[in-house]
């Protein structure tokens, strides 16, 4: 399966495993019989790709970059199959960033790149506050250590990028 394949298959899972209907708790789906990961235990691990994958392509490593990019696509597909209290089209918007940086990265393009992960964080933050987590923030690593990609200040006072 292509890398592009991958991030369309997020948008087909989201909208086949999910409801759009919210629910103030975020419990796993009734139907999922199998262990299902807290969403927390989800997002931190799509936060950690999140940063991997930016470093990744930051250094031009594109193979690096197309697994971290598969994995943080899994990692939103996991969060919308087993939580159907997140929005479907909360998911799925995120499918043009995540082609973006596939196509980045199929052409080893670092702008592009860039700018597809500033548009895929902006989305990631959108959906937060959608969900009214706004003090769930990220923004693209820094090269600062330790590497770190969440933002700390409250909202409204975090730094400008």
């Amino acid at each position: 399966m292509t890398l592009r394949n991958s991030c369309l298959a997020l948008a087909i899972l989201a909208s086949v495993g999910t409801s759009a209907t919210a629910q103030s708790d975020f419990e796993p789906s009734p139907t999922v019989r199998q262990y299902a990961p807290r969403l927390v235990e989800v997002m931190n691990a799509a936060q950690l790709q999140h940063l991997k994958l930016w470093f990744a392509g930051k250094s031009k490593n594109w193979e690096l970059a197309a697994f971290e990019l598969r994995q943080l696509t899994d990692s939103l597909a996991q969060a919308a199959v087993f939580y159907p209290g997140i929005p479907v089209s909360n998911v799925t918007t995120l499918k043009d960033p995540l082609l973006s940086i596939a196509d980045a990265i199929d052409a080893g393009d670092g702008r592009r790149f860039t700018a597809s992960m500033r548009a895929l964080t902006h989305g990631c933050n959108a959906c937060h506050i959608s969900l009214e987590r706004s003090f769930i923030a990220i923004g693209l690593p820094t090269d600062q250590p330790p590497p770190a990609n969440q933002i700390f200040a409250p909202t409204g006072k975090a730094p400008k990028k």
